[in-house]
Formats: structure tokens, sequence, C-alpha cells
């Protein structure tokens, strides 16, 4: 009979095989598999042409991304350093305006980004503005503002991504912060060197359709057509130095992976937008940081192996994991609409030491 804490340490430790990536078809074979689906559906340009996200469906998103991220960065928050970019509106169209922030050795070598949050001023709304749109309630009086990241593509095309979305009121003024800890991610993977951060900002009615209040047209941030400097968009970067503290079990960055590397975990982007099966299916996110371990174990003495025969080599596994959070598009009755799926065991939070997927006791370890 196996002991109490092997047969625990088998329950909860995700199902990976050592040392094992995450590929494409396994990212598949999950999502499949949290539909209830046989096979990937096929979407044409006619299925996507009329499909619009509802805003509960990208406040449903944003709370899990953001959750994932604080699982993410839990622990971590005491030992980081700041630094503050500022940016400016590039252009601004309707209630939707776009933002730069010049990024070029914004963020320290050999350092794990931790969080990155932008910071927008919303001005106060004169009173005899206020008085002209009449009497507004409390719930009438609010407006959604969503953060996207903006990717300028090779050919020239762009696609945007969803990072935040929050609701304001147009009673209050001050700083309004945004969580775009995973645009900046996706700038770090995907962008050209140099080429700046663009983040999207759009304004909109809370609640859609022809007898909702226009309130979101009252909301406004400062430096929209104001002099530079003042209350212009600020993007905070909040990173952990490897240096001083330590990669905290990641892989040193600037040390190549080889025989002599001990466990550890290493950055792995998985690009869904170059997967065919995911086109016009999955809308969110165009990729994400899933990780992989690597690196070898050191073995237990012979001494240890025979007294506990049933376990195997010591291998580098996956012992913490995170969901990630999904857009997908369903087919329904010949119409389409978006649905938010969270996918369990998709990015490797710790790579630990373990033997036939059991961690070895800590007393235990050599």
């Amino acid at each position: 009979m196996r002991p109490l804490w092997l047969c625990w340490a088998l329950w909860v430790l995700p199902l990976a095989g050592p040392g094992t990536a995450l590929t494409g078809e396994q990212l598949l074979g999950s999502l499949l598999q949290q539909l209830q689906l046989s096979e990937a559906p096929v979407l044409d340009r006619a299925d996507m042409e009329e499909l619009v996200i509802p805003a509960h469906v990208r406040a449903q998103y944003v709370t899990l991304l953001q959750r994932s991220h604080r699982d993410r960065s839990r622990g971590k928050r005491f030992s980081q350093s700041f630094r503050e970019v500022a940016g400016r509106f590039l252009a601004s169209e309707a209630s939707t305006h776009l933002l730069v922030f010049g990024m070029e050795q914004r963020l320290p070598p050999n350092s794990e980004l931790v969080q990155a949050v932008l910071r927008l001023f919303q001005e106060p709304v004169p009173k005899a503005t206020l008085h002209r749109h009449g009497r507004l309630s409390p719930r009438s009086a609010r407006a959604r503002v969503t953060v996207e990241w903006l990717r300028v593509r090779d050919d020239g095309s762009n696609r945007t991504s969803l990072i935040d979305s929050r609701l304001v009121s147009v009673h209050e003024s001050g700083w309004k912060v945004f969580d775009v800890t995973e645009a900046v991610n996706f700038w770090q993977q995907l962008s050209r060197p140099r080429q700046p951060l663009l983040l999207q900002v759009s304004v909109q009615r809370e609640h859609p359709g022809p007898l909702a209040s226009g309130a979101h047209k009252l909301v406004r941030f400062a430096s929209q057509g104001a002099p530079a400097g003042l209350g212009e968009p600020q993007l905070e970067l909040h990173t952990l130095d490897l240096g001083d503290y330590g990669a905290q079990g990641d892989c040193d960055p600037e040390a190549p992976v080889t025989e002599g590397t001990r466990c550890c975990r290493q950055e792995m982007y998985i690009d869904l937008q170059g997967m065919k099966w995911a086109d016009n299916w999955v809308l969110e996110p165009p990729g994400f940081l899933a990780y992989e371990c690597v690196g070898t174990c050191q073995q237990p003495p012979e001494a240890l192996a025979f007294k506990w025969p049933f376990l195997g080599p010591r291998q580098c596994i996956a012992s913490e994991t995170a969901s990630l959070p999904m857009i997908v598009s369903i087919k329904e009755g010949g119409r389409t609409r978006p649905q938010v799926v969270s996918l369990p065991n998709m990015r490797v939070q710790k790579c630990s030491c373990a033997s036939d997927g059991a961690l070895v006791p800590r007393g235990l370890q050599p």
C-alpha cells in the first residue's frame, strides 16, 4: 500500500509528462473536450461578419484573465522595481482613441514582468454639460471603457486583442487604472525591436439599444487635445530583478539550456494565430505564455532508492499550473455567437523534481 503523502501528491499533480512541452494538438484536444465537440468547427468569414462580442462576454473574459494573472504573480509583489513610461494619444475618432508608448530599453535586461498598469486621467464633466443631458441616474450615467492591444502585422493589417474592460461614472473624475500586463507580454513576444506599444481605448454605452443613455460621450481623458504633460497617459511597469532576487524557479534567460541545467521553467509562447484550426474559432487570446519544464534533477542516493523502491528516477515536471481563459465562436442554428471557456492546466506555474509524478517529501530530498 502506498503511503498517504504519495497518494495525495499523485492526485493533485497535473497529468503532464516529464519535460513535455504543450503542443497545439494537446491544446486543441483540451478545447474540444471542454466544449464537448468531436472536431474543430470550420467557420468562414461569412460566419464572422455580423459577430459582435457583447459587453457581458467581454467582462466575463476579463475577470478570468485578471484572476489568472493574480495567481501567476502571487508572492512576487514584495521584491520588484518600478518604472513609469509616459504615453500620448496618437489618434482619436469618435469614442475610440489610440495610445502609443515608446518601450525601447524600458524593460531592464534579466528581469521578469510582474505587472503593467495603464493610468488614464478622467476629466470632470462641467456641471452645465451634465445639466443639458438631463437627470442621469447612477446606472444610466455609466460608460464602459475597453482597452485592447493593437498589433500591426508585417503585411500592414491590424489585429486587436481584448486586455481589460471596466465601468466608469460620468459623475467621477481622476485616475482610472487598467491591468495591461497581457498587452506588454504580447508586445514582448510578437513585436519587432523598437516597435512601440499600441493600446486602443474605446468608450461605449454600458447597454446597447436605441433607448440607451448617451453618457459615454461625456467621458473624456486628459491629454486629448491638451498640452503635453497635463494628465497624459502613464504606463507603470513592475518588474522583478532576477539578478538580485533570483529566477524563483525560472531558467536564466541569458544562459542556454544544457545537460547540466537544473530543473527550471522556461518561456514558451504559443501563437494561436499560427494554427489553422484556430482560424475564426478562437477569438481571444491571439496567443499566450505557456512555459515548459526543462533541465535535469539530482537523483537520490542508492540507499534511499533501496528504501523507496516504488519511486522511479526523478524528472523535471510541472507541479503547479494555471488555467487559460478564451473566447471562442459557437455556431448554433445557423447563427454564430461568442462564448467564454476556461481551459485547465494550460500555463506552467512551477517546475519541480518528482518521481513517477510524485513529489519526493522535503525531508527525503538529497
